[in-house]
């Protein structure tokens, strides 16, 4: 007799959908624990900027991977896996089902996917001159040294076009993880089975959805947040690394663009972002997709 594998439920889409609303929701009906997959929310600090879920939105279901890392470095995907990895196991030992929620792609396929990750150190040097090049010279950079990894990498990243570039430089070329080659096949071999269910929103409608949670943090302190976490010893720089609420509202804050324009870039930039994320999601016809507009 085949032994069942234990079942994990991953919760994707795009931002704003309410994916850390559903992930509570199944996890009190199925005993699951929650294990986040956001590349911002792993960072101690960033609460509001990132839309970290907050206690009382827990509803007492515990949650992980949340403030992991320090904002003034940097933590990878091997480190997301790694950690990931470990927290699976203690909660299927514990006879729970995990549930891993979140928007970052490249976290939740490098978990799925049981992705292997090259072992190429950081390159300080490197990095300090890369990272004064826009994300339009890097990704040509990329194309130059390795036109596969070009095609499957998010262009406007600058972290993840950097790193792409380091490795290459290295080892010639980005080594094909599992997920590149066959994605089938690497989630036929995991030792668990996954249920991948996807919410997304009309466009028009996520663009509401999106000024008026950008509003709700505004008003909540988010300014105050980014002044906080620089005050305390984070540098415009890193937070421009960020991306998105990190990036304008350090620009505004420094006084180099007006509120109004913060307000207007960062509602464009974040649609931008959506679109994005929906664009690699939908390489994987394993999931399951719900309009997260239209209520149950």
């Amino acid at each position: 007799m085949i032994k069942e594998k234990p079942k994990i439920i991953v919760i994707l889409g795009q931002t704003a959908t309410g994916k850390s609303d559903l992930a509570v929701k199944i996890a009190q009906k199925v005993g699951g624990e929650v294990i986040s997959a956001d590349s911002r929310q792993v960072y101690k600090g960033l609460d509001l900027g990132t839309g970290k879920i907050t206690n009382k939105e827990m509803k007492g279901i515990p949650h992980y991977l949340l403030d992991v890392a320090n904002a003034k470095n940097k933590f990878t995907v091997a480190d997301y896996k790694k950690l990931a990895d470990k927290k699976i196991e203690e909660i299927i030992a514990r006879e729970k089902i995990p549930i891993i929620c979140g928007g970052t792609g490249f976290y939740i396929d490098a978990v799925v996917n049981n992705t292997i990750f090259p072992e190429v150190p950081p390159n300080e040097k490197l990095r300090i001159s890369l990272n004064k090049k826009t994300t339009e010279e890097l990704f040509k950079m990329l194309k130059k040294l390795d036109q596969r990894r070009a095609k499957n990498i998010d262009s406007k990243n600058k972290v993840r076009l950097i790193r792409a570039i380091e490795i290459a430089k290295v080892l010639g070329k980005v080594p094909k993880l599992q997920s590149d080659t066959n994605l089938a096949r690497a989630e036929s071999v995991s030792l668990y089975e996954f249920i991948k269910i996807g919410l997304y929103m009309p466009l028009e409608l996520l663009k509401e959805k999106i000024n008026k949670r950008l509003l709700s943090r505004i008003e909540n302190g988010m300014l105050k947040e980014i002044q906080n976490l620089h005050k305390n010893g984070l540098s415009w720089k890193r937070m421009e690394e960020l991306g998105l609420e990190y990036r304008y509202v350090a620009l505004c804050l420094q006084k180099k663009i007006t509120k109004e324009e913060m307000l207007k870039r960062l509602n464009s930039e974040i649609f931008k972002y959506a679109k994005r994320q929906m664009t690699y999601f939908k390489r994987d016809p394993k999931i399951k997709w719900f309009d997260a507009s239209k209520k149950p």
